[in-house]
């Protein structure tokens, strides 16, 4: 849902002004209200951010961070993942305020309210800005798409479902592994 006037464009210092008690994303210098994410939802997080993060720790790759915490693209855009990975080489964009500039890796879990953003100007965006690899995760579906976006925003994702007891693979994450039945 846009907040405002289409013909106006903000910037990250209008968005640092918006209330407190809501989550807000600016995409292209629009507001868009970000729902609560749903019970599902949040243990599906909460199952793939430890499974990040333990990964992450034991190889010493990076960081892995969730939301809500503010990805500054540029002043204009203005994004909360669900979850992302900075890598080691790449930490001088986590700032104490916010990370100013892409993640190597987003994870978006999608919701009826946010879904169609999150595959079409989300995942363009990502690509634009140098994202380089965007999980979308479907908790109804109980699958995982992988998009390689250094390969652009229309290549063709890696589809994981937990029905068919593949393990999901992570071209971005050298040897991780992990059975979607830790996830869903």
């Amino acid at each position: 849902m846009t907040l405002v006037n289409p013909h106006i464009k903000f910037t990250y210092e209008d968005y640092c002004l918006m209330p407190e008690d809501r989550r807000y994303e600016l995409i292209e210098g629009e507001f868009f209200v970000v729902p609560s994410p749903s019970v599902i939802h949040q243990r599906i997080s909460a199952n793939l951010e430890a499974i990040l993060r333990e990964y992450v720790q034991a190889k010493g790759c990076g960081e892995v961070l969730d939301a809500p915490l503010d990805v500054v693209l540029s002043p204009q855009d203005v994004v909360q993942p669900d979850i992302m990975f900075i890598s080691r080489e790449r930490s001088h964009i986590v700032t104490d305020a916010n990370i100013q500039g892409a993640p190597d890796l987003v994870v978006e879990i999608l919701s009826p309210s946010t879904a169609e953003r999150d595959r079409t100007i989300k995942k363009k965006l990502y690509a634009r800005y140098g994202v380089l690899e965007l999980w979308l995760v479907n908790p109804g579906a109980q699958t995982i798409e992988i998009f390689s976006l250094a390969e652009g925003a229309d290549a063709p994702p890696r589809l994981y479902a937990r029905a068919d007891r593949q393990p999901l693979e992570s071209p971005l994450l050298k040897d991780f592994s992990v059975n979607l039945d830790r996830v869903f």
